[in-house]
């Protein structure tokens, strides 16, 4: 059983992916994280010893920190956000413990520079329908929170992705890295290579390809998401109240593959003679 205030990794992981999951702040030295130079999903690193000057930032949230095993410097970050007034914990173990158990982990070297606020920030197409979508909300869901996402014209997304310092992704090109690849589209090539190859993930996955590549047979549940997004498309004009409304498509989408596939509901037929 966890200490007080800490959470076990087996909690921790029915978290992440939700939008429930707390703020997931990794605390590690240089040197411990150069050691594994992966992140837990969602995790944001923050300098244990400045946690005075990026504190206020984390108000309004919960909090779980996390540096490489669980003891001091996690516990002592933990400690100082409650003082500021934030529910936090630590996570039992640390980020040793998470690798150990075989549990995902994003490696830090795919990840995009970040921009001066520690954002991750995202240029693609506008009037997006399924892998534009579907990509946002992997990235805001398991590796950057508050990741910035850019809908452009489709001519300019790789003038805006160099001017601004985005990675492009969804689109075709010579040197796209976050695109399709062969017969796979985008969120695969994210699942892969974000190494977040869960098996709720890959059931996920194989949906949005079959809705995202006219392959109806993949999943039968394709054609759902396909209609939910097409639908959701002509609902919004802005893209980015789009992306909002479609977070919680995916949510439901994820927590199905992870939770309820097994379930069915039919409509209660009363017994003769009841």
């Amino acid at each position: 059983m966890p200490s007080i205030n800490t959470i076990s990794t087996d909690k921790l992981a029915r978290l992440i992916g939700t939008p429930k999951c707390p703020l997931l702040i990794d605390v590690q030295t240089d040197e411990d994280f150069a050691a594994d130079p992966r992140l837990i999903p969602g995790a944001v690193r923050r300098p244990w010893a400045k946690v005075h000057e990026w504190a206020p930032e984390v108000r309004g949230r919960s909090a779980i920190v996390i540096c490489q095993k669980g003891l001091k410097i996690s516990q002592g970050v933990a400690a100082w956000l409650r003082h500021e007034g934030i529910p936090a914990d630590s996570l039992e173990g640390g980020a040793l413990a998470w690798s150990q158990a075989g549990l995902p982990m994003v490696p830090e070297a795919v990840l995009p520079p970040r921009d001066g606020n520690g954002r991750t920030v995202w240029v693609t197409r506008a009037r997006p329908k399924v892998d534009r979508i579907a990509c946002p909300w992997l990235i805001r869901r398991f590796v950057d929170p508050r990741a910035v996402f850019l809908f452009v014209t489709p001519s300019e997304v790789p003038a805006v992705a160099q001017r601004f310092g985005a990675a492009p992704f969804d689109i075709e090109g010579e040197g796209v890295f976050w695109s399709h690849r062969g017969e796979k589209c985008t969120f695969d090539t994210m699942v892969e290579e974000f190494g977040l190859g869960t098996e709720p993930l890959l059931h996920l996955a194989r949906i949005v390809r079959g809705a995202d590549t006219a392959r109806p047979d993949l999943a039968p549940e394709a054609p759902g998401l396909l209609a939910a997004s097409l639908g959701l498309s002509r609902m919004y004009a802005d893209d980015l109240e789009q992306l909002e409304a479609g977070m919680i498509v995916y949510d439901s989408f994820y927590r199905w593959c992870r939770d309820a596939t097994d379930e069915t509901h039919n409509w209660p037929v009363l017994k003769q003679g009841a």
